[in-house]
């Protein structure tokens, strides 16, 4: 069992030290007297083990595709430790989202943990390392605010997290025997925890000099520099994220849970309406209610949401969120639930404040459910993940090209050295979704842009146009208007799924919506 003074792994703080960032006003009591009666007098802990999750299946066999990829290789997958937030606050705790990948382990996930592949004949061990809870004898268990269960509530057993997610584990302090075996074949996830990677470069560098030293070359057979790349981890970091490209059965389960919360949160947004046109800082209602719904149904919001009304849906990615809502104007929202198991949804709905598109609204919103209908008209397996977003295009330069924004034609504009329609859209219509809301990032570009298209990819499609207010390319009507239409949509053996077509999408429905009428979807 790792004790409260152990830190070589984690940057939670030694209970002797009051967490170190409030001692100098601390109170604990610190006589023996006091230490034996707060120690004494608990009742036994139910220690009945819980059956394997229902991800730990799923986990396993993605373990072992890592292990296939890397035979022989040792390789070190932290969950990343807390983040300081101010003085001796912390950000709310997020794993890595390889780690849950390979563990099956979400918003539960204990700060600090390290899963660990060690060779073994031709595959690996798999072991989950954490800080296990500490006794209630101990000084950890009511001094420590950052890990104490007094502070932070129960902690799971070794015994507990090895049932749960069907996978060994061991107490903290025995990574310490996983950095003494590292040499320079062990890889590292450089980006999950920057004290694991520098620990995991130190013990490289260290095992180079003494391979250097006993065969007295001239030269370490390795070099690297502590803070600095290292091409072979980044060969993990890719193969981490281009594993989670195509989805299995519990992903997709989870991400049609992840949109059915978020379609309950855009609903409960509109029930507000009132509420968010009233406030002077309209857009925070907004925030603030889908919000919530991420909260009752899962971890959290999976990003920033963008609560953008009037002018401000012309920017991208609008966070601060404290505009009003005028009616007469549109209100862009981008939002998603990300579940406990952080699977995160990623819609987003354009509607008018007042129930009713005003010509050009209409005009602007239609042009851009036109393109999204356009992309995923493509999306079947054997295509080309950017052929979706060139379909789009296609709609966004003919459209602007018709209403005399462009200085030549759609076509022409289409060409790769001109792209003049591309003011009006600068972003791309599609990124992976899973884990994490932009999901698969570091995949190489074959795999992903240049990718082919196969069942259980999920993905969005956002196609938007977006006029900004000072814009003098655009009739004065246009400036300020600002609408995007995103889904997340499933490739299927038979072509396409829109797993967000529930929410209403078209102008009449979203009128429908807006005033409160029933919009039936199949």
């Amino acid at each position: 069992m790792a004790n409260s003074t152990d830190t070589s792994t984690t940057t939670a703080p030694p209970a002797s030290e009051e967490s170190g960032r409030n001692a100098n006003r601390s109170t604990t009591p610190g006589s023996e007297g006091f230490k034996e009666f707060i120690g004494s007098g608990w009742a036994e802990r139910d220690e009945t083990l819980p059956s394997a999750r229902e991800q730990a299946s799923f986990a396993a066999v993605r373990r072992a595709k890592v292990s296939a990829a890397f035979t022989g290789v040792r390789l070190i997958v932290p969950a990343g430790d807390m983040k300081q937030r101010a003085n001796d606050t912390d950000y709310p705790f997020r794993a890595h989202s390889a780690f849950t990948h390979l563990t099956g382990w979400g918003s539960d996930t204990e700060p600090g943990a390290v899963l660990v592949f060690e060779p073994h004949g031709d595959g690996h061990e798999t072991t989950v390392y954490f800080r296990e809870r500490a006794g209630r004898d101990s000084e950890e268990f009511y001094a420590n605010p950052a890990i104490g269960e007094f502070w932070i509530g129960a902690r799971p057993s070794l015994a507990h997290v090895a049932a749960d997610l069907a996978i060994d584990t061991r107490g903290l302090d025995e990574f310490d025997r996983v950095i003494d075996a590292v040499d320079t074949a062990t890889l590292v996830l450089r980006e999950a925890d920057a004290s694991v990677t520098e620990r995991v470069d130190h013990a490289r560098i260290r095992f180079a000099a003494e391979q250097a030293l006993s065969t007295n070359a001239s030269d370490a057979p390795f070099s690297i520099e502590v803070g600095g790349e290292h091409e072979p981890d980044a060969g993990l970091a890719r193969m981490l994220s281009e594993l989670r490209l195509v989805k299995d059965e519990f992903e997709i389960a989870e991400m049609r849970a992840a949109i059915d919360a978020t379609e309950r949160g855009f609903t409960e947004v509109l029930e507000e309406l009132p509420r968010m046109t009233a406030e002077v800082r309209g857009e925070r209602v907004i925030e603030g209610v889908f919000a919530t719904r991420a909260r009752l149904d899962g971890n959290d919001v999976g990003y920033g949401s963008i609560a953008a009304a009037g002018p401000h849906a012309t920017i991208l990615h609008w966070t601060r969120n404290d505009g009003p809502v005028v009616p007469g104007d549109l209100v862009l929202l981008d939002a998603g639930v990300e579940l406990d198991s952080y699977y995160t949804a990623d819609i987003t709905r354009t509607f008018p404040v007042n129930g009713t598109f005003s010509p050009v609204q209409r005009q602007v919103y239609e042009a851009v459910l036109e393109a999204a209908d356009a992309a995923f008209a493509v999306v079947k397996p054997g295509a080309i993940f950017r052929e979706v977003h060139a379909a789009a295009m296609q709609v966004i330069a003919r459209k602007t090209a018709e209403w005399g924004f462009l200085p030549v034609s759609a076509e022409e504009s289409l060409e790769p050295e001109n792209q003049f329609h591309r003011r009006y859209m600068v972003h791309g219509t599609s990124h992976h979704l899973g884990l994490d809301v932009h999901d698969c990032a570091q995949a190489r570009r074959e795999m992903y842009l240049d990718g082919v298209l196969e069942p259980g990819m999920v993905f969005t499609i956002e196609p938007g146009l977006y006029f900004q207010p000072d814009d003098l390319t655009v009739p004065e009507e246009f400036r300020g208007i600002g609408v995007r239409i995103e889904d997340d949509i499933l490739v299927t053996a038979a072509g396409a799924e829109n797993l967000s077509a529930r929410i209403p999408r078209t102008a009449d429905e979203v009128e429908a919506w807006v005033r409160g009428g029933a919009v039936t979807k199949s």
